[in-house]
């Protein structure tokens, strides 16, 4: 195995219908502008109620990415 150098960014993801959601558009967001993404973390949920009910997801990750 090669050794690696990683950079760590911190980034909040948003959706109207799950976490799951909210993680990915975070990591495609990234890969946009970024390349070598190896891994994420999750560090924090949290979401928005309205009416008694989940109306927004927010999702805090860690994305670490290779350096050339």
């Amino acid at each position: 195995m090669s050794d690696h150098v990683y950079k760590i960014i911190e980034l909040v993801g948003t959706s109207t219908k799950s976490s799951d959601e909210a993680i990915e558009l975070a990591v495609a967001k990234a890969a946009k502008s970024l390349h070598n993404l190896d891994w994420f973390e999750v560090q924090e949920t949290r979401g928005h109620i309205v009416d008694g009910k989940i109306a927004h997801y927010q999702v805090k990750v860690k994305i670490g990415f290779r350096l050339d």
